[in-house]
Formats: structure tokens, C-alpha cells, sequence
């Protein structure tokens, strides 16, 4: 355990003291210490600046999209998997569905814009077939889907790993005193598996609340110029552009801790509402 233990330790909780930025103007050359303290200036600047309550909007509105459409869709894949009768053929589909999670985002995102683009695959199908084409790759209002989309395709199949994990745990004396019942597929769902599964969903949950403001540093950055910042600006970028291209570390500072306080505070709500239904949570 001393390695992991020894990663967060250094990484993660150590890391925390850097965050006495947010409260400097800092400069590099004259050190961390040095550097003049500025209180809530850097807070201060930030909550008047449009651009960040902009990327606060766009980090916001792709969270719900992949809170609506990607956080089930791992359930439901796991549910397609558990159906199938054949072991050969769910480990099958099951390594298929797991291989884009290996990918890198340099590589997806180079094969959704080789089958989107304005010369891809799609468009050269359609132009064959005497059809309008479609602007998907570059087009602003295309983009917060797209980059749904392509979350799904790559993470969806490995969320299945837990969910599928679960779904062995349920027994299936269950599913077949509800069958004898008259309980159809909808109904053995909704009055056996959803509520054998439901912990597991509500810790999934209050986990995917906390990181609610993360919805893809990467992801974003390698588009962000395609689409333009209007569409493609989230938290994560604004940070990296305010600090590491702009040098302005304190501001960008100041913003990457409003995200993690908002996070925490989300993460703790959300667990003390799961207590309050009668559901263990994260912690206790």
C-alpha cells in the first residue's frame, strides 16, 4: 500500500498547500513565500470577469448532458450484457465495449473528426448518395453533443465493470418469483433489479457529483480551437490559459479552488440527502 499511499499523499494532499496561490499574486522568480499577499483580490477579479462565469455556464451545461445522457448508459449496457445467455458471447462484447477506454483522446477525437468532418466519412456516404451533408466538426452548436457522445463511446463500456458487478449480486430466485407473479421485463426492472442495484448507483452518483465540474480537461483542450472558446471554454481550460499561458497563477488559482470547494460541497450534500433516504453513501 505505501506506494499508492505515498502518490495521494504527495500529490494530492500535499498538493493543497499550493492552493495559498489563489490568496498571492504569485510570482515564480520570487518564490511561493515571497511572493505579495493579495487576500481576495484574485476572488474578486474572477467573480466580476464575464469569460469565467461563461466557462462556468459551458462546464455546467455539458455536466447535465452527461449526467442525463452518459451516467445511465453504462446501466443500461450492463443490463444488455446480464440478459445475454451465452458466456461467450457477453465476454465478447464485453472486451469490445472496453477497448476505447484504452484510447487516448488524441486518437478519438482524430477518429470522430475523420467520420464527422467536413471530409469524413459521413459527408462522403451522403455526397455519394446525392444528400445534403451535415457541419458537425467546427460547428459550434453541435459541439456540447458531440462531446456527450463521444464520452459515451469511450467510457461507456467500462462503466459497466461495476454495474455488472452488482447485477451477479441479485438473486435470481427473485426474477423468477416475480415472473411467476405475472411481472414482465419492465416490471422484474423496476421492482427487483433497480432496487437490489440502487446503493451502487446512489455512491456512483454522489462520486459523479463531486466531479461534476470535470468534464474533460483533455477532451476540451484538443477541440476548443476547433469550435472556438465561446462554445469549447470550461473551468479546466480557463485555468490552463489564465495561468500556464497567461501567467496570471493566482487568478487561475483562485478559479481551480472554486471548482474544488464547489465539488466538496456538492459531494457532502448529496451524501448527508443519501442518509437521509436510508442510503449508506460515501462516507458515514
Amino acid at each position: 500500500m505505501l506506494p499508492g499511499l505515498g502518490y495521494f499523499l504527495v500529490f494530492h494532499y500535499g498538493a493543497l498547500l499550493g492552493n495559498v496561490i489563489a490568496f498571492k499574486e504569485y510570482v515564480p522568480f520570487v518564490g511561493l513565500w515571497d511572493s505579495p499577499w493579495v487576500g481576495f483580490d484574485n476572488f474578486s477579479a474572477m467573480f466580476s470577469d464575464g469569460d469565467f462565469w461563461h466557462a462556468v455556464w459551458n462546464t455546467l451545461f455539458i455536466a447535465v448532458l452527461q449526467l442525463i445522457f452518459f451516467f445511465p448508459a453504462p446501466l443500461a449496457l450492463a443490463l444488455l450484457l446480464h440478459s445475454l445467455t451465452s458466456d461467450l458471447l457477453r465476454r465478447f462484447v464485453q472486451s469490445v465495449v472496453y477497448l476505447p477506454h484504452f484510447l487516448s483522446w488524441v486518437i478519438v477525437v482524430a477518429l470522430f473528426q475523420q467520420i464527422l468532418g467536413g471530409a469524413g466519412l459521413l459527408n462522403g456516404f451522403l455526397g455519394d448518395a446525392g444528400l445534403n451533408t451535415v457541419d458537425i466538426i467546427g460547428n459550434p452548436d453541435a459541439f456540447k453533443p458531440l462531446v456527450v457522445a463521444q464520452v459515451i463511446w469511450k467510457d461507456g463500456g467500462w462503466g459497466t465493470i461495476i454495474f455488472l458487478a452488482a447485477l451477479m449480486q441479485v438473486n435470481e430466485q427473485l426474477y423468477e418469483s416475480a415472473a411467476l407473479d405475472g411481472a414482465g421485463p419492465w416490471r422484474r426492472f423496476w421492482h427487483v433489479t433497480l432496487p437490489q442495484i440502487r446503493p451502487i448507483v446512489i455512491l456512483l452518483l454522489i462520486m459523479r457529483l463531486g466531479e461534476i465540474l470535470s468534464v474533460g480537461f483533455e477532451q476540451m483542450l484538443l477541440q476548443r480551437d476547433a469550435y472556438g472558446p465561446e462554445a469549447a471554454e470550461i473551468i479546466d481550460t480557463f485555468v490552463y490559459y489564465q495561468g500556464l499561458v497567461n501567467g496570471n497563477f493566482g487568478y487561475a488559482a483562485a478559479a481551480g479552488l472554486f471548482k474544488g470547494v464547489v465539488g466538496a460541497a456538492l459531494v457532502y450534500t448529496a451524501n448527508k440527502l443519501a442518509h437521509r433516504l436510508g442510503e449508506q453513501g460515501v462516507y458515514r
